[in-house]
């Protein structure tokens, strides 16, 4: 599947957020190690010193680990993952309700509309 980057933020932070969320979503458990740079770059379209970079990131934030012998890991610390699931999804319902007061609805017209698409996503 191909990587959808846009040109409104960074590549690598764009990287950074879809490694995170492969991880949340269990495409990558604890403990399992991650492709190459070069593989991944590839699969993103991107040049593997962006992806190094992205990379980088992720280990900084000690969501992946490099082992001498095995390449990258992705953290055991379940707590971590479930941290960086709990921000990721915080920053995204900022963005979410930011755009919505843009557009003029109220808190009370937010709340109505989305638990009327939830009903509607989750019945279906």
């Amino acid at each position: 599947m191909a990587w959808i980057l846009n040109a409104d933020k960074p590549i690598y932070s764009q990287l950074v957020e879809i490694i995170q969320i492969q991880i949340i979503s269990g495409k990558y458990k604890a403990g399992d190690r991650l492709p190459s740079v070069r593989e991944l770059a590839a699969e993103a379209s991107v040049n593997p010193n962006t992806m190094q970079k992205a990379l980088a990131e992720l280990e900084r934030n000690a969501l992946i680990i490099t082992q001498r012998t095995s390449g990258r890991i992705v953290t055991e610390d379940t707590e971590l993952i479930q941290k960086t699931q709990t921000s990721l999804a915080n920053e995204y319902i900022k963005n979410f309700f930011r755009t919505m007061k843009e557009l003029g609805y109220s808190a009370d017209e937010i709340l109505s509309l989305v638990k009327e698409m939830a009903e509607k996503e989750y019945t279906s």
